[in-house]
């Protein structure tokens, strides 16, 4: 995937101290995983990161990393949202190769080229396998139409793919439907891999976001064997497969009712080999029958998931409670960002690595330690402003639902994404337990 000016969007990156780099280079050398197009760099919290091929990186690898080449070492992925290119990187971009050849194919065929025309090419684009979608905002002047479809076999030519499609504006039917046409190739079903897990879908039909990675990443880490999951906004299995497969989750209850987004959650949990331990409820999920019998309940839905709520209090265990994986795209506003002790540095847009704001503080009359860890980077008001008035919202609820008060605790609240301008994506996590009885 490429995003403005033709630079890669995110890199994956293996993460590890500075006196383990050396054996990690000529490993992921070896195995052929190391990314030659970027530089190695050095993170603020002093350890070092690898730049690697791929979307993931398998783990066996990460294993054979942390037992045998380097023993005793971090091993863990990031995401590089702004990669530096290498020095022996070279050639132009994918843009530029774009660009040139497209104009000279159109200027062959008698087309005179234009500054109109070169900013309307595509400056972004998502590729999944041998087919790459295109933004809704390129190939738009009246000129392309007298071209097509030839066009588009030269655009894919171009882009080193078979299929070519274009996306439009998500559908507002609540079931997130894109409106992507085919521009080239007759079937829009595309196979894409995180983190060692596969996900197939059409992308006609569902969605997929590539700037979840580093939330699929840390759901993906989360210590949840043993525990029953609701997943209220499941999609093609975004968060249910990495709570599955990698978090250790016993069981998903996963909700959703757009149907082309269940027949690709019913196919991905087949071959990613967990359909066993998972229940898909299709429909409304404000209308679902379970009760009291989640550890955890993950709300993914932007920019708001406050319709899931009151279903999410419901489906939490009444006698011991859980966390809810709350999502929101909280609106900021520049210039007001709070900066941690010692830095005079803007936040920017997107974020290098996870961060996150930790309190220990019960609500609802409990007392517990109320020391605050600093978070490691700078953070947003904003943030922590929506986080406390979820947090009093969602203990109002959870009295209401279940007749008794109940104690909350952010533990963290974590960005995702940057959404838009000044709109971030976060997530916060929200521990909810019922107050034990007096007398």
């Amino acid at each position: 995937m490429d995003r403005e000016g033709g630079k890669p969007v995110a890199v994956v990156a293996v993460v590890t101290e500075p006196r383990f780099t050396q054996r990690y280079r000529e490993y992921l050398e070896e195995q052929k995983l190391l990314d030659r197009q970027h530089r190695v760099e050095k993170l603020p919290d002093g350890t070092v990161a690898l730049p690697v091929l791929g979307e993931a990186v398998p783990e066996q690898h990460l294993r054979e990393l942390r037992n045998r080449v380097a023993p005793g070492s971090t091993c863990m992925l990031t995401q590089l949202l702004d990669p530096v290119p290498s020095k022996k990187a070279q050639g132009c971009s994918p843009a530029q190769r774009l660009c040139l050849e497209v104009s000279r194919w159109a200027e062959g065929r008698g087309v005179t080229w234009s500054a109109e025309l070169e900013d309307d090419l595509p400056r972004s684009w998502q590729r999944h396998g041998n087919l790459v979608l295109l933004s809704e905002d390129c190939f738009q002047a009246k000129q392309w139409k007298n071209l097509e479809p030839e066009l588009w076999k030269t655009v894919a030519s171009a882009l080193g793919v078979q299929r070519l499609a274009k996306r439009g504006r998500v559908s507002p039917d609540g079931t997130r439907t894109p409106a992507v046409t085919l521009l080239l190739g007759d079937r829009g079903w595309v196979e894409h891999v995180d983190n060692g897990i596969r996900y197939k879908f059409d992308v006609t039909q569902c969605m997929f976001s590539f700037g979840n990675i580093t939330e699929k990443l840390r759901v993906a880490s989360l210590p949840c064997a043993g525990e029953v999951l609701v997943d209220l906004y499941a999609g093609i299995g975004y968060f249910t497969l990495p709570f599955l497969v990698h978090a250790g989750a016993a069981f998903v209850h996963a909700c959703e009712w757009n149907p082309h987004a269940v027949v690709a959650l019913r196919n991905n949990l087949e071959i990613n080999g967990v359909a066993d331990r998972c229940q898909i409820h299709f429909g409304d999920n404000r209308k679902l029958k379970l009760s009291s019998i989640a550890d955890r309940v993950n709300l993914g839905l932007i920019p708001s998931s406050e319709e899931g709520w009151p279903i999410a209090c419901q489906v939490l265990r009444q006698d011991t409670g859980g966390i809810l994986h709350i999502h929101q795209n909280v609106e900021s506003f520049p210039g007001k960002n709070l900066q941690p002790l010692g830095s005079n540095e803007v936040e920017k847009e997107h974020w290098p690595y996870p961060q996150q704001i930790t309190t220990n503080q019960w609500k609802n009359g409990a007392t517990r330690d109320s020391r605050r860890k600093m978070p490691s980077a700078a953070t947003k008001p904003e943030w922590q402003r929506w986080a406390e008035s979820a947090e009093t919202r969602i203990a109002t609820l959870l009295q209401q639902v279940h007749g008794k008060p109940w104690k909350t605790q952010i533990l963290l609240i974590h960005p995702v994404k940057s959404y838009a301008p000044h709109v971030d994506h976060i997530v916060v996590d929200l521990e909810c337990r019922p107050c034990p009885l007096v007398g």
